[in-house]
């Protein structure tokens, strides 16, 4: 969310920030806005300053003497006090105005960000591994799955409809395993502290991380049910009042874990990672991925957020999508990293790298991670501040990435280590996660 200072102060910067992510110029309806603000705010100012006034003034003409100057006086007062109502109304309506204005602006990319329209100009910036050599059509990894006897979709179906699955035996024990050998590394060898947050989040909480107001359809809300008090036995059994929203991605509760708070600059960077399952309605899906684990409503995913220095920020981007790329290369499992064009970036991202895993059953490399830094766009949203020594606090900047996502490095282990017989390989790495197990089979 942005400064509107920091838009009267920079408004072409601004403009042009919006014009590569495809989007119109904004800092003039914005700063009218303020202006709009600031007269109502100054308006109030005068009303209150002019009844304190003219309340002083009630007592010096009664001392006087003179009883008329103070019956105007006070008619001028009640006309006042009668008026304070609007005047405050005006007030919330222009701040409101204004902040609901801000809180939809997507942020500004960096100038390393390339312009561009969508994923068609992102740019190839790594390429990791060679993909396989198969001696026969390697499967997609539903085929595997279900080839196994161990994947079911239809059984989900019943249960939650479409975009779950059921995963059973060994392929559930090797979800499992993917995510701890994630969360091993990045507490164990990158420096990460593993948390454990609620799934269940307020309004606050996603508006902080800006998955709030913008992208509202793409969520999942929680209604708890209550009886209905006092009992009526003419009402519904049950009030529904919606309390909480399902997580998208642990990024909301661990970068929200600095909200409303000021931090010592001599802690940071804090490095904080989790592992949750993670809920998604994929509202504008539709047609895409209906098959297989690529797009669910319910998945796997271990995080990384770090919580920096505006000075340490650039470094740590780069340094979080290396620990994200620690991981495919201890799977062994070839992928690419590209870096995000103007017109494919996140809302809250002023950078964003994604890395893309190879996919043999799709002859593709599709994501498997996004590495974000965000500047202190989240920050001012949640007022996540910290103090150097120079003791003033400022906005922290905040980075979030995937670590990676666990279902889809699970498709990803499935079709790039599967055999000619139906069976799958286990990655030496994830052997000791599942008992020594070597391979997969029906």
């Amino acid at each position: 969310m942005y400064d509107i200072k920091w838009i009267r102060d920079n408004a072409e910067l601004f403009d042009t920030g919006r014009r590569r992510r495809g989007l119109e110029p904004l800092s003039a309806q914005l700063l009218a806005l303020d202006d709009a603000r600031r007269a109502a705010i100054a308006e109030l100012q005068k009303a209150q300053e002019r009844r304190n006034a003219a309340s002083k003034d009630i007592g010096a003409a009664m001392k006087a003497g003179d009883a008329a100057k103070a019956e105007a006086l006070k008619a001028e007062v009640a006309q006042i006090k009668e008026n304070w109502p609007a005047l405050e109304e005006a007030e919330r309506y222009a701040i409101a105005e204004l902040d609901a204005a801000l809180s939809s602006i997507p942020n500004t990319p960096l100038d390393s960000v390339p312009d561009g329209a969508d994923e068609n100009d992102n740019v190839e910036v790594a390429r990791w591994g060679t993909p396989r050599a198969f001696d026969f059509t390697p499967k997609e990894h539903f085929e595997i799955g279900e080839g196994l006897g161990l994947m079911d979709f239809e059984v989900a179906a019943k249960l939650s409809g479409a975009r779950f699955v059921v995963n059973k035996g060994p392929l559930a024990r090797l979800e499992r395993a993917l995510a701890q050998f994630m969360l091993d590394l990045h507490t164990g060898d990158h420096g990460y502290m593993e948390v454990n947050p609620p799934l269940l989040v307020r309004d606050d909480a996603m508006f902080g991380t800006a998955q709030l107001p913008k992208f509202r359809d793409d969520q999942f809300s929680v209604s708890a049910g209550r009886q209905a008090t006092p009992p009526d036995p003419t009402a519904e059994p049950f009030v529904q009042t919606s309390d909480f929203w399902l997580i998208p991605t642990a990024e909301v509760p661990l970068t929200n874990l600095v909200r409303e708070s000021i931090l010592d600059e001599a802690q940071l960077p804090l490095r904080l990672t989790a592992g949750t399952y993670c809920f998604r309605a994929e509202a504008g899906a539709a047609g895409k991925d209906t098959r297989g684990m690529i797009r669910q409503h319910q998945f796997y995913k271990v995080e990384l957020v770090s919580i920096t220095t505006p000075e340490q920020s650039l470094d740590e981007h780069e340094r979080m999508t290396g620990c994200a790329e620690k991981v495919l290369q201890a799977l062994e499992l070839p992928y690419r990293k590209v870096v995000l064009c103007t017109g494919d970036m996140g809302f809250a991202s002023q950078k964003t790298y994604d890395l893309e895993v190879w996919l043999p059953g799709q002859g593709k490399y599709r994501e498997i991670s996004s590495c974000s830094v965000c500047g202190d766009f989240q920050a001012r949203r949640m007022n996540a501040r910290s103090r150097g020594s120079d003791g003033k606090p400022r906005a922290v900047h905040t980075l979030n990435g995937s670590g990676v996502a666990v279902g889809r490095a699970m498709v990803a282990v499935l079709e790039n280590y599967q055999e000619a017989d139906g069976s799958v390989t286990v990655p030496m790495v994830l052997r000791p996660y599942m008992g020594g197990l070597t391979h997969i089979r029906r």
